[in-house]
């Protein structure tokens, strides 16, 4: 089996208890800061990568780090991903984990360029605009680019919608045959 569907596997794993908890926003928190630790922490991954520990002593030291800290069953969770080798999917699963709570939810991630840094009234304009056009939740991911001179360029998965001045500007030049 492929690692992407590994840790599809996985993160539906983890979707269910988190359902079963009724808190799938808090479960993602723990699982993306699960994610952030081991990317940020290389004495962790190399410790938690390591074949020379065994995975009862990883266990057991999770267990000391997060007995306070973290449910029980998400513990576990963290124990079993590492009895079955796979603690360096954790990233990905964190990844996974979010893909799949916004299908649920019916939420999409849009990435917005602007000309220049929308103020707050504009951006709930934009993100009212994008999600009445998709009919889904939208979350904005905006990035300045003061090249595209006005309007605003939205990209959701494959799909652009350019709505740039620089655009505009050359469909009328192309048409005015210049």
């Amino acid at each position: 089996m492929r690692e992407p569907t590994i840790a599809r596997n996985y993160a539906e794993t983890l979707v269910s208890l988190a359902r079963k908890a009724g808190d799938l926003a808090g479960w993602g928190a723990m699982i993306s800061d699960v994610a952030s630790a081991l990317q940020r922490d290389a004495q962790l991954t190399l410790y938690l990568n390591s074949p020379r520990i065994s995975a009862e002593r990883k266990n057991a030291v999770l267990a000391r780090a997060f007995q306070d800290r973290l449910p029980r069953l998400f513990v576990r969770f963290l124990q079993a991903v590492v009895s079955h080798r796979r603690q360096a999917l954790i990233p990905a699963i964190s990844v996974e984990y979010g893909n799949i709570v916004d299908a649920l939810e019916n939420r999409v991630h849009a990435h917005v360029t602007v000309a220049r840094d929308p103020d707050a009234a504009l951006q709930s304009t934009i993100s009212t605009g994008i999600s009445k056009a998709l009919g889904k939740t939208v979350v904005p991911h905006y990035v300045v680019r003061p090249e595209i001179l006005g309007g605003l360029i939205v990209r959701v998965g494959d799909t652009v919608m350019d709505g740039s001045v620089r655009r505009r500007l050359g469909v009328l030049r192309a048409q005015l045959g210049g």
